[in-house]
């Protein structure tokens, strides 16, 4: 009897170690396709009417008494990267890892007469498309950690800007605040990226933005490893992109 007892158990552990096994090394699911901006929600100009509370990107031209209609950026994604960035104790010294993609999407509309009405539209980035410098690592990602085989998609939808200036001039920075719902996985947390954007010309943006969460705020467990000793709570996000007129 007890000798069935010690095989089944040993046979129960073969198994356990079997789906944590399959877990960590299955391939992950490639992404469905290159990534596309969902279009920014900004309302057609109208004569004799202000900008509106709804953060609609117009302006009023103070001759005419027409409004001027906004230009709408889009996020390059060849000519953008988004990261995540962590710290860890690995085989006893500290490890620094970074995720990264460059399959980032989203579309900015500025009027620059007024940039204060500008309006950023969701800004997604596809998750199954990060990478770190480690296989194993990025396999735990994807299918531990984000579970990228559900969710796709990390998405920040920005609510508001806060530190826009009244004016802006080709060549010079702005720095300012994006506060918006990031979602990861199913769950959403309100977020605030600190940004800085040059208008390079009329038809290009370059900008930046970076904010730190707690991985755990996002329900996110990162599975224990051998070689790992302890991991940061917390995880800073980054973006460099470059956006051109449509």
């Amino acid at each position: 009897m007890v000798k069935k007892i010690v095989i089944l158990g040993v046979v129960v552990a073969v198994i356990g170690l079997g789906v944590v096994a399959y877990a960590f090394f299955k391939p992950p699911e490639e992404a469905s396709g290159p990534i596309e901006a969902i279009p920014v929600n900004v309302e057609p100009s109208a004569t004799d009417s202000p900008a509106q509370d709804t953060g609609d990107a117009v302006a009023s031209d103070p001759e005419s008494g027409a409004t001027a209609d906004p230009v709408t950026f889009e996020i390059v994604p060849s000519n953008s990267e988004v990261r995540f960035i962590i710290e860890e104790i690995l085989n006893g010294a500290p490890k620094t890892v970074v995720g990264t993609t460059d399959q980032i999407a989203g579309e900015i509309a500025i009027n620059p007469d007024d940039p204060s009405s500008s309006v950023i539209g969701p800004v997604r980035v596809n998750a199954r498309t990060l990478a770190t410098d480690n296989d194993f690592r990025n396999r735990a990602l994807k299918n531990r950690i984000l579970s990228t085989n559900d969710y796709e998609f990390i998405t920040f939808t920005p609510t508001a800007l806060e530190g826009m200036p009244d004016s802006v001039t080709i060549g010079e920075s702005i720095g300012f605040q994006i506060i918006g719902d990031l979602t990861v996985r199913d769950v959403t947390r309100t977020v605030t990226f600190d940004a800085k954007v040059t208008p390079v010309s009329e038809t290009q943006l370059e900008g930046s933005a970076s904010a730190a969460i707690m991985y755990a705020d996002f329900g996110l467990v990162i599975p224990e490893a051998p070689a790992v000793a302890s991991v940061n709570d917390d995880v800073k996000l980054e973006i460099d992109f470059q956006a051109t007129a449509k």
